[in-house]
């Protein structure tokens, strides 16, 4: 039986890092959507054959196929960063957790307040020299962020699944409440 974490957090709230470091440390598999993609579309799989003109095109891939994809990866330990991110996903991945016997640990979700995301953003923007990166881009971001994620917090919530982690401290010290808060 495959047990599951879903990570959510604003942009800049480091969930990258901590379901990276979560992963490596623990034995799980981080799971990117995109990079599942990529890599089926690499090995020419079935699968990939069918999401490759969708991606060429530049088009989104649909969940049903999102799904197929996770689905393989259900067997192992998983950590889930960046999907879902809808509330259709985030039911359609229940039902699939249910249908695999996969256990869910928790939904971390990482809280950082705006005006720390935005200083860390503008760093690391000055430091990877992205010059996209300006501070209403980045504000914009935040705000697609909350009116997508709003409704997922909802729902994790009534579930009892969601442990809210708080994201200010070192590095350290917030892997120590994300392994904490999922009593892992």
């Amino acid at each position: 039986m495959g047990e599951a974490v879903i990570f959510l957090g604003p942009p800049g709230a480091g969930k990258g890092t901590q379901a990276a470091r979560l992963a490596a440390e623990l034995g799980f598999k981080k799971l990117s959507t995109g990079d599942i993609l990529r890599d089926h579309v690499a090995r020419g799989t079935p699968l990939g054959q069918q999401v490759k003109p969708i991606m060429d095109r530049g088009d989104l891939v649909p969940d049903d196929l999102i799904l197929a994809l996770i689905r393989e990866e259900l067997a192992d330990r998983v950590i889930l960063d960046g999907f879902p991110r809808t509330l259709p996903q985030a039911e359609a991945l229940g039902r699939l957790l249910e249908e695999t016997g996969t256990r869910l640990l928790g939904v971390v979700l990482v809280e950082v307040p705006e005006a720390e995301l935005v200083r860390r953003m503008l760093k690391r923007a000055e430091l990877e020299g992205r010059s996209d990166d300006n501070e209403e881009t980045i504000r914009r971001r935040l705000e697609v962020y909350r009116e997508k994620t709003e409704p997922l917090i909802h729902y994790y919530e009534k579930t009892g699944a969601l442990k809210r982690v708080d994201g200010l401290g070192t590095p350290d010290e917030v892997y120590a409440r994300i392994r904490a808060a999922l009593g892992i």
